[in-house]
């Protein structure tokens, strides 16, 4: 016997379709709709009342056809995994490499990503962040614009390739962190509504979600759920969750409060860490706080400011957002304060913004820091790396400065050989008229800052994409190779030095020559020389690591006292 399941409180009839034969489900007083059918075929759709439509089941773990088709029915125990040995990752002292499924290979997929992660150990990270793989209308995107968020996107290899993927890494010891999104549903195919209130309003992304309204309790279920299956399910190690400060929830208990207790709960009977890192624009520590100190109880956060110091200090660039940073004193403030904007005037948003950390007791560890990611990328027009426009001198400098720091370092994907493939707003709905929208719309937000439509590219151009796909043969080549070999002997170097990965905030100190363009990190014994400038500085000291002459123009020296 299977039984079918869906959650559609203010319905009078649900039926589902499963095979060539249509069954009347039964309701229950929560809400919920069931029944019981015998030699189940595997696919299946709801019917509502007497609407004529077919919908997916919300909780489908497997959309092979599309999230307009039937679902299919899915064994979650039928997989053999071979990681029961697996104890799992703390963040504190890990480095963190973020990829996107699609376009980390020629052929996007988990398989072909699976031969690939040898790099990724010889590299020296310990957390592969996958950006979302919940199922989404097309055959690519960027995945953040995902409808059905149980199931995995049938194009990228489906449950069992994610599988295979999650079983491979942590046979290499790597630890899988997963991108999921709960602030919106993408524009096509989010049918939640139309079983429930799930939805609270609509963005430029697509449909929130009803945290706090009336029925809510199931729709945060919903949400909880989620989380716990890819942690439980598919065994994954840790959450990122896209753009917290989106989620509209005003009861006494938030739901990452909540979600973070769940989670903790899993965490102690699987007996192994479990890590939630939010990304978030509010600059609030409340978020990494513990729940016994009254916050939400989150392992970290993602911290823009430190990228946005960095960028604009290693680039020169000062539009929009970027306009508060690129002094070195906001540099050493930020590495030393986590925030820049810590309950200081933001002159973009033409407020007061963010709150102080407590750096005596706050631990660096709980902060990601990167000196690129997707977003940083892919959300400017041409999707440029910052490799296209500043020298590998200066990108050594920025390296050096983020994994010798006391937060968690992260790199995204190619970053580690200064790929020269830029990273793309990639699409491809099917539906004509929303393709033309999203086409219309990212011109147009560009048009807003003097770009010309035609050097914006189309995100619903099948070449946009395939421009994004990273390109291995680099990776051996010239000044490819060389930048490589910098991130390898810098991440080498943090995991020998127990100094370079302590997370007390209160023991870096950082020095700059703002006329110089030099700063200096002090980390205990080490001093990590970055020469932004064109001049030569003083390196005095054992020499550990050199990304030239020891105090050349453009350059890091790590050396001990």
């Amino acid at each position: 016997m299977t039984e079918f399941s869906v959650w559609a409180p203010n319905r009078s009839r649900v039926r589902v379709h499963n095979g060539p034969s249509v069954h009347d489900m039964a309701p229950a007083e929560d809400g919920w709709w069931r029944v019981s059918v015998a030699d189940a075929a595997p696919d299946y759709a709801f019917q509502l009342d007497e609407e004529p439509d077919e919908l997916p089941d919300p909780r489908s773990r497997w959309q092979p056809d599309g999230v307009h088709a039937r679902s299919c029915l899915y064994d979650q125990s039928s997989f053999q995994w071979t990681d029961s040995g697996w104890t799992g990752r703390q963040l504190p002292g890990g480095v963190v490499y973020e990829l996107h499924v699609g376009t980390f290979t020629p052929e996007g997929t988990f398989d072909a990503a699976i031969g690939r992660l040898d790099h990724l150990v010889d590299l020296g990270v310990d957390f592969v962040e996958v950006l979302p793989v919940n199922a989404f209308d097309g055959p690519h995107g960027w995945g953040y614009d995902g409808v059905l968020w149980y199931a995995t996107q049938a194009s990228y290899g489906g449950p069992d390739g994610f599988k295979r993927f999650v079983d491979a890494c942590h046979a290499r010891g790597l630890a899988v962190l997963l991108d999921v999104v709960y602030n919106h549903l993408g524009p096509s195919g989010a049918y939640l509504d139309k079983f429930g209130p799930y939805f609270a309003g609509q963005t430029i992304w697509g449909p929130t979600l009803n945290l706090d309204g009336p029925q809510s309790d199931e729709v945060r279920r919903y949400v909880i759920d989620n989380a716990l299956s890819w942690l439980r399910d598919f065994h994954i190690d840790g959450l990122r969750l896209d753009a917290v400060h989106a989620l509209s929830d005003r009861r006494a208990t938030h739901l990452l409060e909540e979600l973070s207790s769940e989670v903790d709960a899993l965490s102690a009977h699987l007996r192994r860490p479990l890590t939630l890192i939010a990304e978030s624009d509010l600059n609030d520590p409340k978020l990494v706080t513990p729940r016994e100190a009254g916050g939400y109880g989150l392992q970290a956060q993602w911290s823009d400011d430190l990228h946005h110091c960095l960028h604009t200090t290693l680039s020169g660039e000062r539009q929009g957002y970027y306009a508060d940073f690129g002094s070195l004193q906001a540099l050493a403030a930020t590495l030393t304060g986590v925030f820049f904007h810590a309950g200081t005037w933001s002159s973009f948003r033409q407020r007061h913004h963010g709150r102080p950390v407590d750096t005596l007791t706050a631990q660096g560890h709980r902060f990601l820091a990167y000196l690129q990611n997707h977003d940083q990328i892919g959300n400017r027009a041409t999707g440029d790396r910052l490799s296209a426009t500043v020298s590998p001198g200066l990108l050594a400098c920025g390296a050096a400065i983020v994994l010798c720091s006391p937060y968690t370092p992260m790199i995204f994907m190619g970053e580690e050989w200064a790929a020269s493939t830029p990273w793309q707003f990639f699409a491809s709905f099917p539906d004509p008229r929303l393709a033309d929208a999203v086409r219309t719309g990212r011109r147009k937000e560009f048009a807003d800052h003097g770009w010309a439509a035609q050097d914006v590219p189309d995100p619903m151009d099948p070449a946009t994409f395939d421009r994004s796909k990273l390109r291995w043969a680099e990776v051996g080549e010239g000044g490819h190779a060389e930048v490589l070999a910098t991130y390898k002997a810098l991440i080498a170097l943090r995991r020998s030095r127990p100094e370079l990965s302590d997370p007390r905030l209160h023991r870096l100190s950082v020095d700059i020559d703002e006329q110089r363009r030099v700063i200096v990190l002090h980390r205990g014994d080490l001093r990590v020389v970055c020469n932004l400038g064109s001049g030569q500085v003083e390196a005095a000291g054992t020499v550990l690591f050199a990304s030239a002459t020891p105090g050349a123009p453009e350059s890091v020296t790590v050396v001990e006292s």
